[in-house]
């Protein structure tokens, strides 16, 4: 026997709960619109294998889902797919041929204002200006797609691969995403995750703006010409990444407080690290190795701690600018970082050097204005002169200065990530 409470509970799921979702059949030829628009709410539109020219507009919570992955092609005129509903999920699809106009910012999927908690999952958008535009939208889920652009179009001209504007909870899991403006274009989007995607022959692999509370994780960022691009954020967590044969930087930091940045690997690009105007971060456990510049720091960018990191094989170590000394690594032995180019000794064993590391010594100076003397690097008199250095501070510049360098590299790895330049 229910009791009162008991029976109450199960009137309520029976009228949350739809009886039973139909589940409609669509064939090549036949007007998938028409389908979508006699469908009700938590029904699934099934494509059978074949070519649809067909622009989609789902208005109602509900599945549209590829067996063995139709092509639905939108003849470059507009969306291809515009969601206007909650709760819709597509799957396994190839979606393609959006309209060109940027000014209209055409996407292969354009999930409007108020379609929360939409999932794209296990879909092939190719040839769209925009791959996948969110905006306005909460909770979405983007998962394991293929995201191609406009391959014949200078990168100016197209669309960015998965574009994010004012959102909040997104899920962005395992997707590949290349020949677009920027793979992944993120603005006023919080409490977001990116892990395990590729992004890759793009202007950059990501690019963030005025977005806080995000973690991005165990993604790979190459052939860009800039790999992770974080500007005018905070709180952000950027761990387990690999960023290499990037043209201009692995990672760039520009105007950045509150943030960990932990255990990636830049490796091969012109400059591994951009840090511009960043404050109250932390850089540890990163491996910064083969790069033109490991680490190109100005714009008064201090206070952050930096301990535990690699930098090794970088043809310039840090290029700084600044009125004084910049400090990392820790006060204490254990807490430096381990720099290639170390020259100094360890008497007692310790594994940290006995003489503390500065980046921006006059040898290092006159490697800046005339590469030529890299050829010199090993000579008596080169040594001389850095020596010299040491002892009359008037021929010193501000540096970044570490006074606990360690002896041997944190990554045991760390050769198998030389040679990754772009080619």
């Amino acid at each position: 026997m229910l009791n009162l409470h008991q029976l109450v509970l199960a009137c309520l799921l029976l009228c949350c709960t739809p009886l039973w979702a139909a589940v409609w059949r669509v064939q090549p030829g036949q007007d998938v619109q028409a389908v979508i628009n006699q469908a009700v709410a938590g029904d699934v539109v099934e494509l059978e294998r074949g070519f649809y020219d067909q622009n989609l507009r789902i208005d109602k919570p509900m599945t549209l889902r590829g067996l063995n992955r139709p092509t639905l092609s939108g003849g470059q005129r507009g969306d291809t797919i515009r969601v206007t509903a909650t709760d819709v999920v597509i799957e396994g699809l190839i979606v393609r041929d959006s309209g060109t106009e940027l000014v209209n910012q055409h996407a292969g999927i354009y999930l409007q204002p108020g379609a929360h908690r939409a999932v794209v999952r296990d879909c092939v958008l190719v040839y769209n200006l925009f791959g996948l535009w969110i905006e306005k939208v909460n909770d979405v889920r983007i998962e394991n797609n293929r995201i191609t652009g406009l391959r014949d179009f200078n990168s100016s001209q197209r669309g960015n691969g998965i574009q994010l504007y004012n959102t909040k909870g997104a899920r962005i899991i395992g997707n590949d995403v290349s020949f677009v403006r920027d793979a992944l274009y993120v603005d006023v989007s919080h409490h977001a995750e990116f892990r395990g995607n590729k992004l890759h022959h793009s202007r950059y692999g990501s690019h963030y703006m005025n977005s806080y509370y995000n973690l991005w994780e165990d993604n790979d960022s190459y052939y860009n010409r800039g790999g992770l691009a974080l500007m005018e954020v905070r709180d952000q967590v950027v761990r387990n990444n690999r960023t290499w044969g990037n043209s201009d930087h692995g990672i760039m930091l520009r105007t950045l407080q509150d943030s960990v940045i932990e255990n990636n690997i830049v490796a091969g690009n012109n400059r591994g690290f951009f840090i511009y105007d960043v404050e109250f971060a932390t850089l540890r456990g990163n491996l910064v190795v083969d790069n033109h510049v490991g680490v190109h720091l100005s714009a008064g960018s201090t206070r952050n701690k930096v301990e535990g990191n690699d930098f090794i094989a970088n043809r310039e170590q840090v290029r700084y600018v600044g009125a004084k000394d910049e400090n990392w690594g820790g006060q204490q032995p254990g807490q430096g970082n381990h720099w290639g180019n170390y020259l100094g000794w360890d008497r007692d064993g310790n594994g940290v050097g006995d003489l503390p590391y500065e980046a921006n010594d006059l040898v290092d100076r006159l490697q800046y204005r005339h590469p030529i003397v890299k050829l010199l690097l090993g000579s008596p008199a080169i040594q001389a002169l850095r020596l010299l250095s040491q002892q009359f501070p008037v021929l010193r510049v501000p540096s970044v200065v570490d006074q606990h360098p360690a002896m041997v590299p944190f990554n045991k790895n760390w050769s198998q990530w030389r040679g990754k330049q772009f080619r």
